[in-house]
């Protein structure tokens, strides 16, 4: 039925592996633990970087089929965690004008997200140098009062220890127009920036973020308590996103060896 020959076929069944099919027999468990490593977010392109071996993109993209492994899958959902209908004041948007920065600790971008609990909601506040990419101020509440985001400050304020000068951009919350939010910021010199009226793309660095928090830990797990979601947030930001996990505009590099290689 087949048209094949009986020697054809048992010169086949015994034909040793070609040298395509041995290399994809050791790349196998590699892509693997490399996918396993990075909890089961890694893609082909941030793979293959991690390999650092002379294949193509494709290959991998092609063993990660078949070992029926994939990165990680979007997923919207969106809950508001802004109010701008308040009568403090709004910072100008310096982000528009500013040259993009040259080191750390020039430029920060903050914002607050939401996580989903069987106990309700769970709010996280951050910090992050728009140099690096790196996290450096974050906190968790069950609430979306001025002392969220704060706590995220000044944890920022005291990892870091800027210069007076240093540009903190934000949308137009309530939060982050508060007194006490701007007192804060002045009492270290730091110069308040505020995105345009309901326009994410003016803090679009920080909005890359949540996105990726989302898409690489918080859709991929139901979490039973807010302690859960806290313990997993902080192993991931922490023990992952700043210290190991690639970043495609780094060359990817993770945000610490970012930093580092800087000196």
């Amino acid at each position: 039925m087949l048209e094949a020959s009986r020697s054809g076929y048992y010169a086949w069944r015994d034909r040793p592996p070609s040298t395509r099919a041995q290399a994809d027999a050791v790349l196998r468990p590699q892509i693997r633990q490399a996918h396993a490593a990075s909890g089961g977010t890694y893609g082909s392109p941030r793979i293959l970087r991690e390999l650092q071996q002379p294949v193509g993109r494709k290959r991998i993209a092609r063993l990660m089929r078949e070992e029926a492994i994939q990165g990680r899958s979007p997923r919207r959902y969106r809950v508001v965690t802004t109010d701008s209908r308040h009568d403090e004041p709004i910072a100008p948007n310096l982000l528009a004008t500013a040259a993009p920065p040259t080191k750390p600790n020039e430029t920060w971008g903050t914002d607050i997200t939401y996580v989903a609990t069987d106990e309700g909601w769970l709010y996280l506040a951050g910090v992050l140098d728009l140099f690096s990419r790196r996290l450096v101020g974050w906190a968790l509440g069950s609430n979306l009062a001025t002392a969220l985001p704060l706590a995220a400050l000044l944890m920022a304020i005291r990892q870091r220890q800027p210069a007076p000068g240093l540009i903190h951009h934000s949308d137009r919350g309530v939060q982050y127009a508060s007194a006490d939010y701007r007192s804060e910021l002045a009492r270290h010199q730091l110069v308040a920036s505020m995105s345009r009226r309901a326009n994410c793309y003016d803090n679009a660095t920080m909005e890359s973020f949540w996105s990726t928090l989302k898409l690489e830990l918080v859709y991929r797990r139901r979490f039973a308590t807010r302690a859960e979601a806290t313990t997993a947030i902080f192993a991931y930001i922490e023990g992952f996103y700043n210290r190991t996990r690639l970043h495609s505009a780094l060359g990817y590099q993770s945000p610490l060896d970012f930093e580092a290689n800087q000196n």
